[in-house]
């Protein structure tokens, strides 16, 4: 952690403002921040339509379980409840793929801050 520490003192020592800035942009991000960054960039309308999906299924499971409690006769109460345990799942899958891209922006970010490193070693090594 320590040599870590070191190369990026050494790399913002050598910036320019412009380049630190775009250093700094390349750090670790919060959640939240990488949730609404989900819906920038090349797949920002396709997580906008999962979205939209996922509350779609997130009411229908909550409408499906209120009526699965509230339903007397076991043939309705299985209906109910599997209909319940389908909303669930996708609601579910849904989230996983949001978390998944998440975590790819996380890696490219990572990835481009590892070019950007190496590009200002190379440049600092060639002076």
């Amino acid at each position: 952690m320590k040599n870590e520490k070191d190369i990026d003192k050494l790399i913002k020592e050598s910036l320019n403002a412009e380049e630190a800035e775009f250093y700094q942009d390349l750090d670790q991000q919060g959640v939240f921040k990488m949730w609404f960054d989900l819906y920038k960039g090349k797949l920002g309308r396709w997580a906008i339509l999962v979205t939209f999906i996922q509350l779609v299924f997130t009411v229908l499971a909550f409408w499906v379980g209120y009526k699965f409690f509230t339903v007397e006769g076991t043939e309705l109460l299985l209906r109910y409840g599997g209909g319940m345990f389908i909303a669930i799942l996708f609601v579910q899958m849904l989230k996983l793929w949001h978390w998944m891209q998440m975590d790819k922006n996380s890696i490219l970010r990572e990835v481009k801050r590892l070019e950007f490193q190496v590009a200002v070693l190379m440049e600092k090594k060639d002076k």
